[in-house]
């Protein structure tokens, strides 16, 4: 499909939801064009067209919290696209990592689903690169590849015996510490959950091989 055949509201814009690619999380809301749709396309990064300076703007300019593109969609009318990022950093003005980060009933957001699993790996991957003194994961990190293997063992072993046990409290707390001690292990090969993902997703429909 050719851009020109999109649905731009009277002033030429359509609005583009943004997305982090590797949680799902939705991070912004802002609008395009079809001139900034082709800058971003160009460079693999998002442009948007401010309404308000009525100008061209490049995500993470000034700030360095740039988005670079994953993929781009757009709805079955036409009027709206999605954007999936790798978000550097955070995508709100305010600090947050989303712009959608309070409720109307005033709480704050939290992480959850895939997000967890993201936001889990920022904390390790900064508890990684920043060794803090008395914080787990450095802990983990300072003693090396074979402390984290041992937990993954001792966390997988505990998860068996939760099932032998048929306790559903103690098995949905031990998969979590093995969840949890595995994307350590994934944060210390810089290997990602998006990594994961894909992998998964090759195997969905994929026909096993039987002897």
């Amino acid at each position: 499909m050719n851009i020109e055949d999109l649905k731009f509201d009277e002033k030429g814009l359509i609005p583009a939801i943004v997305q982090d690619a590797a949680s799902g999380k939705v991070l912004m809301l802002a609008y395009m064009n079809s001139e900034s749709i082709k800058m971003t396309i160009d460079s693999g990064y998002t442009h948007f067209w401010s309404r308000s300076r009525q100008s061209f703007w490049k995500k993470g300019e000034t700030s360095g919290n740039v988005q670079e593109v994953v993929e781009i969609s757009y709805d079955c009318d036409k009027d709206t696209l999605l954007v999936k990022v790798r978000q550097t950093g955070v995508a709100c003005h305010t600090g947050n990592k989303s712009c959608f980060f309070e409720t109307l009933s005033g709480e704050k957001v939290v992480p959850s689903g895939p997000e967890i699993i993201a936001h889990l790996r920022e904390v390790i991957l900064d508890r990684k690169n920043n060794l803090v003194e008395g914080s787990y994961v450095s802990y983990l990190f300072r003693e090396g590849k074979d402390k984290i293997l041992k937990k993954i063992g001792e966390e997988a072993a505990e998860s068996v015996i939760a099932s032998k046990n048929d306790n559903r409290d103690e098995i949905i707390c031990e998969v979590a510490d093995l969840w949890f001690h595995s994307l350590v292990l994934l944060g210390y090969h810089d290997i990602s959950p998006e990594d994961i993902y894909k992998e998964l997703s090759k195997r969905i429909g994929k026909k096993s091989k039987t002897k």
